[in-house]
């Protein structure tokens, strides 16, 4: 297979540029005197690292996290199993890997604004190499319209690409972001997609980068219309116990979660997803 290093540094650096965007964009909408990232290198001991950047206790955000890495080296004999068996080629006689991504998880301060996650992601082996990602809005207090809102962006960025892509992408989010010990979904949904490779790396890329555009549009406008909305305790109440159902989905199931714990990569910055504060009945 060739080699791709071109390839790599292009999505590694696009990716990068995302995160400043989405860095930038949440840091004005919580306004000059708001809270701002902590940023912070993390290494991966057996090769590459990336950058965690953390908000917490802000004017819109209680904590929000928008990492990207780049991390690269031989998988660990488990999570190189569990490559073969997804029928990785090459993956059972030859360990190496290279991957990069964006990975964004946000808690609200206000329990009527939504939290949320999205990723992109590139995974490249010398046997193959593939996209993903998505995202997925997750209310603890629902609202028809910004479920509709939120998944008619998605939708248009999906339609550029062919009229069945958003369809299949949405019914892959329903079944991925859904909690099977509590019968229930996390959220409202999205669109999710793994181990896209159609043979042709620029039109696989044009499109991770459209669902990566896409998540601004589709997130900020609801934030800015429930985030200085009226709230009681009673709703925190909700938000929290809500937050655990996110909490279990990521330790639980969440395949980014599993692969960045096996393979060794920064564990705060693997943990960032999880809420600052959960209840359970």
């Amino acid at each position: 297979m060739a080699d791709f290093d071109d390839n790599k540094a292009r999505a590694s650096a696009w990716f990068k540029s995302l995160r400043d965007q989405i860095v930038a964009a949440f840091e004005e909408l919580e306004g000059p005197d708001g809270a701002r990232f902590e940023v912070s290198p993390t290494q991966r001991p057996d090769g590459g690292g990336g950058i965690m950047s953390v908000m917490r206790g802000g004017r819109v955000f209680e904590k929000v996290g928008v990492n990207w890495s780049e991390v690269h080296g031989n998988l660990a004999p488990r999570a190189q199993s569990a490559m073969a068996a997804r029928g990785v080629p090459g993956m059972a006689e030859d360990p190496r890997f290279w991957a990069s991504g964006i990975s964004l998880v946000a808690h609200m301060q206000n329990p009527h604004a939504p939290a949320v996650h999205m990723n992109t992601r590139m995974f490249w082996t010398p046997g193959a190499w593939w996209f993903g990602g998505g995202s997925d809005l997750n209310p603890c207090i629902e609202y028809a319209e910004d479920t509709a809102a939120f998944h008619g962006v998605l939708q248009a960025a999906c339609d550029t690409h062919g009229a069945d892509v958003y369809p299949m992408l949405k019914a892959w989010a329903d079944e991925y972001f859904f909690i099977p010990h509590r019968k229930r979904a996390r959220g409202v949904g999205g669109i999710f997609y793994d181990d896209l490779n159609t043979g042709d790396w620029e039109r696989d890329f044009a499109f991770t980068q459209d669902v990566g555009r896409a998540f601004l549009p589709a997130f900020l406008p609801i934030t800015r219309a429930r985030m200085d909305t009226p709230f009681t305790e009673g709703d925190r109440e909700t938000q929290a116990i809500h937050r655990g159902l996110y909490a279990e989905y990521n330790l639980v199931y969440d395949r980014g979660t599993k692969f960045g714990l096996e393979t060794g990569h920064d564990a705060n910055a693997v943990l960032m997803s999880l809420p600052p504060m959960a209840k359970w009945h």
